[in-house]
């Protein structure tokens, strides 16, 4: 069952944050778990490379 998810953070003037979703492989199962964090729009691209 899918969640709606409504952000309220983006204020006019202020920082913009996106919602990172990484699919992450467990070394131990094989199975994908999902990981969620909340990093400013200028930090994706290095939270990503991780």
């Amino acid at each position: 069952m899918a969640k709606k998810v409504v952000a309220t953070l983006k204020q006019k003037g202020g920082i913009k944050y996106a919602k990172v979703i990484k699919a992450v492989k467990s070394d131990k199962t094989g199975a994908y778990t999902f990981r969620e964090e909340m990093v400013t729009e200028d930090q994706v691209k290095a939270v990503l490379s991780k």
